[in-house]
């Protein structure tokens, strides 16, 4: 499909919030009372960028392409640090931030972006990685997909 691989994966995550924030605006009726929201999108944000970072240091320290739209240039399979836990630490940030987002705008109909996100990434950004890392590291990636996890 023509989006494959096509879309940096924080532009899309960038364009999401985006819309959140627009469909907050478009229904202030649905804004909701959230108790210590500021606070708790605060500490989501950071949870999500801890995440991410931790997911470049391990493709760093593995050496390997950190391009997202280039999985075939992968030259090692990293399946170490925070990728005993998630196959997809720097999108579970994304997601966390988006999610995030939806808490700081209360309005529960902005937290439609983050499933927006997740359908999103699936189709049109992992299931080609997943499909470039079987070819490269074969037997080795699948049994790493039944160990961990595609999310959480």
């Amino acid at each position: 499909m023509s989006l494959e691989l096509k879309i940096p994966p924080p532009i899309v995550a960038v364009a999401i919030g985006v819309l959140m924030w627009l469909i907050a605006r478009l229904t202030p009726a649905f804004a909701i009372a959230i108790p210590a929201s500021r606070v708790l999108a605060g500490a989501m944000v950071a949870l999500g960028v801890l995440i991410s970072i931790a997911g470049v240091r391990s493709f760093r320290k593995a050496r390997t392409t950190l391009n997202p739209l280039s999985p075939k240039s992968a030259t090692s399979l990293v399946d170490f640090g925070i990728y005993r836990f998630t196959r997809n630490p720097m999108y579970l940030g994304l997601l966390l931030v988006l999610i995030a987002v939806a808490f700081f705008l209360r309005n529960p109909l902005a937290l439609l972006g983050a499933p927006a996100f997740v359908l999103y990434m699936n189709r049109f950004q992992i299931r080609p990685e997943e499909a470039a890392l079987t070819t490269l590291f074969g037997e080795k990636y699948i049994e790493y997909q039944t160990r961990v996890r595609r999310w959480l």
